[in-house]
């Protein structure tokens, strides 16, 4: 490890109080020209640090995403490794390539900021800095590609939970992989997975959530201004760094009892749109048809104008409802 990540460790854990550069010297077994230098690359990569003489250096209010800045949120035992980027051009890339190298199951890409983060079908996923979080995690599950929806439902759940514990607000789940606030949509979930040739069954899953945390400067672009929405009506201290924290603690809790489907009643009790009429897309038709439930393996339960009733599996439509 670093000075700088050392450094920046020792911050987050000491936030609002001072350190004398002896003292971080001493604590870092390094310098104080190395904590000088330390202190000056954390200042340009956007975090606040006050240098007052004969008191120190101290941390103060920030939003600036790190490895260490996360770990304190994490749950004891939560097993997350974790690598966070300033900036990548997709969460998702970099840890499909870890896995491809034999990554442990629990690694987590995070990142500030994605160039080419991408949705369900091939969209593009708008990942501005600064305001927005973008996480990937693996697992090496023993399932099905049947079964792997649950990976995604799990996660909005996740996802639902954290953003209400941080927000004090009631989120919602649209089937199968999007979390609303307020009608809004506050985050999306992709989830990409390698099978295996012999067993049929997934190798590693790789399931990576994009979460808008608060409003960027400038508002949404105009092509998703009337859609998307922010878990923090006014930013917050710490806030991207403490829902990554929620976000993978209560992911890899459900993880770990996906086969017995911990998970299904929240989501059920977060689902919109039940009782209501909605539109089934499918490339060019649609079909209407009114939304009843999910089912124990989280495929949604519709009913047919004609009273008939029928499953639909992740990936294989759209929904929308009908005005």
């Amino acid at each position: 490890m670093t000075v700088k990540e050392e450094l920046i460790r020792l911050f987050e854990h000491n936030r609002g109080s001072y350190l004398s550069g002896a003292e971080i010297a001493d604590k870092l077994g390094c310098t104080r020209g190395a904590v000088w230098k330390a202190v000056k690359n954390l200042q340009n990569e956007g975090y606040t640090i006050s240098a007052v003489t004969n008191k120190g250096y101290c941390l103060e209010a920030a939003d600036v995403l790190s490895a260490a800045g996360i770990e304190k949120y994490l749950d004891e035992g939560c097993g997350a490794k974790l690598t966070v980027y300033k900036e990548t051009d997709s969460t998702n890339i970099r840890l499909r390539e870890l896995a491809a190298e034999g990554a442990e199951e629990g690694t987590v890409v995070a990142a500030g900021m994605q160039t080419k983060g991408r949705g369900r079908l091939g969209r593009s996923f708008f990942s501005p800095s600064d305001t927005g979080l973008y996480l990937s995690i693996l697992i090496r599950p023993d399932m099905t590609a049947a079964d792997a929806v649950r990976i995604t439902t799990a996660a909005a759940v996740a996802v639902a939970e954290a953003a209400e514990e941080v927000s004090g607000r009631r989120v919602d789940i649209k089937w199968v992989n999007d979390v609303y606030m307020e009608d809004r949509k506050i985050c999306g979930i992709l989830t990409e997975a390698s099978f295996s040739l012999e067993s049929g069954g997934l190798d590693y899953a790789v399931c990576g959530i994009g979460i808008n945390v608060c409003r960027p400067e400038g508002g949404f672009p105009e092509e998703i201004k009337d859609i998307a929405g922010e878990v923090l009506k006014t930013p917050v201290e710490d806030a991207r760094n403490r829902m990554a924290g929620l976000v993978i603690s209560k992911f890899m809790k459900y993880y770990r009892s996906l086969g017995e489907n911990t998970f299904l009643k929240g989501y059920r009790q977060r689902l919109i749109w039940r009782g209501e009429d909605i539109n089934l897309i499918r490339g060019s038709e649609t079909v209407p048809a009114k939304l009843i439930d999910v089912d124990e393996q989280c495929r949604l339960l519709v009913e047919y104008p004609d009273g008939s009733r029928g499953t639909i599996s992740s990936g294989e439509i759209s929904i929308r409802r009908r005005k």
